[in-house]
Parts: C-alpha cells; structure tokens; sequence
C-alpha cells in the first residue's frame, strides 16, 4: 500500500499524506449487508453528554462484518472494499451456496483467492483456524477471546498478534500491546496481519478532515477555569498541576485495571507501558 504527498497549493493541502487506494476494486458496498447507523454525538440514551469532543461527521451506513467465520466452507474473494466504521479494508466474499459477507481484509488478499475457515482450513492467509491448529510462530488476527462469540483482539489497520506456544488447554498469544496472555485453544484466529498498514502513516493536513470524521475539537484541560477541570486556572500560562483527566483520574503511571480481575490469571506478561 502506497502513500500519497499533494502540492502545496492550497494550505490544508501542504503536509497531507493519505493512502492511494490503489487495493480497492470497488466503490459500491453491497446492499444486502448494509444497515442504517444512528449518530449519538457523544450522548447517552437521557441525552447526557458522556463523550467529550464528538458530533456531526458524514453520514455512514454500517457494514454487517463476518467475525465469527462459523461458515466452514470455502469462500471466493469478490472485491476488496473501503469501510467508513473501521480503520482497516474489507472483502466480499462468496460461499458456494451464493450467501455473501464481509470479512476484514488480511494483507495479500486480493480477489479470486480461495479462503477457508474451521478444520478444513489450511495455514494461509486469511484462513480461519483453531488456536489448536495453527503452526508456532505464525502471525495472526481476528483473535477470538471466547469460543464462538466472534473476534475482538487484533482488528484494526496494520495490527497482529503472534502465536507463542501452546500448553494443555491454552495457547499463549503475544498481543499487538506487547502483553502475552493465554486464550482457549477452541478460538479461532485469522491468518496474517490487517491491511491498510499505512494508516498510522497519513497525516489529515487540517482540521475540517477531522469534523468529516466526527471529531470536534479538542481543548486542553489546563486553559480552562478550575470549575471545568482539576488542571484549570491560575494567571497566564500556568503548569496545571499533576496531569489527570476531568474526573481527577491521574493520566501518567496511574493503574486503572481491577485487580480483582478474575481474568487477570491468563495475564503472564502486563502491556509494555
């Protein structure tokens, strides 16, 4: 995947760098898996404003994407395809029967190639296989946390975990954060890495490209006034005190994980900080 530099004709224009979409082969979804998405704005359902900084944005129609690949059969690669909801592409893919779903793209996965999940997978991108049956070592995606709920580990542009070992019931899997945890060898897991590697990479050039995207602006804690937040006030430009959120939760160093956890047993290595 390549990136695109503009001309600096106009200033929004000046420090862009966005990806060229060359690997998509369609611009039209299909129309059976899509559905209406309802913009919340950041409020709750009485209407209280629980997220800051978020509003407006183009309006989207939500993608019905495939995560549990409980269908093991083999499918045929249609199109790979631009998804306004997630940073990563996403493929059509047809079975024999003619049913259609979207899964996320792997990198490679191009149209025509043959994908498989379940026992009937083999080792190749974007397969979907068991914990159980993927070789050491082997990069991986779409990593489901419990059996047949569908995959939410590893789901986004450019990320992918690593297959580490193996012992009894449980695989033990290195996690894009850098935490190594051990998860039921009945999950299934995808084959490869995200496309869209380069996403991290783009640069918006100005900020009317992040009120398309929903985002409002976002204003730092330590210019407001001390009834807005724990680092607001004093005269002129003042430090702010110990860095925390608008709640008075510490921002740096500070644990905010329960450690009561029940989970917290399958953790063998915390998150690099």
């Amino acid at each position: 995947m390549a990136l695109r530099k503009f001309n600096p004709i106009t200033p929004g224009m000046r420090h862009r760098v966005l990806t060229n979409f060359s690997e998509l082969t369609t611009d039209k979804p299909h129309k059976p898996l899509l559905e209406s998405l309802k913009k919340s704005g950041g409020r709750n359902d009485t209407g209280k404003m629980t997220m800051r900084y978020r509003g407006g944005g183009h309006k989207r129609r939500y993608r019905l994407i495939d995560f549990k690949r409980n269908k093991h059969e083999e499918a045929t690669v249609l199109t790979v395809e631009y998804d306004p909801n997630r940073t990563g592409r996403i493929c059509l893919v047809e079975y024999k029967d003619g049913e259609k779903r979207y899964i996320v793209a792997p990198a490679g996965l191009t149209p025509g190639m043959k994908i498989n999940s379940g026992k009937n997978a083999i080792p190749e991108v974007g397969h979907a296989m068991y914990l159980s049956d993927i070789p050491l070592g082997t990069i991986i995606h779409n990593i489901e946390l419990h059996p047949g709920r569908g995959a939410c580990i590893a789901r986004s542009a450019g990320a992918y975990a690593q297959l580490a070992a193996r012992e009894g019931k449980f695989a033990i899997i290195k996690l894009p954060s850098g935490e190594t945890r051990m998860i039921l060898i009945t999950c299934l897991a995808v084959i490869g890495s995200v496309g869209n590697s380069g996403h991290s990479l783009q640069i918006s050039g100005k900020a009317g490209r992040s009120r398309w995207l929903g985002r409002r602006p976002r204003v730092r804690g330590v210019v407001m006034n001390p009834v807005d937040h724990p680092m607001g006030g004093g005269e002129g430009k003042s430090s702010g005190g110990h860095p925390r959120s608008r709640n008075g939760i510490p921002a740096k160093g500070y644990k905010t994980r329960n450690p009561r956890n029940k989970s917290s047993k399958y953790i063998i290595e915390r998150r690099k900080k």
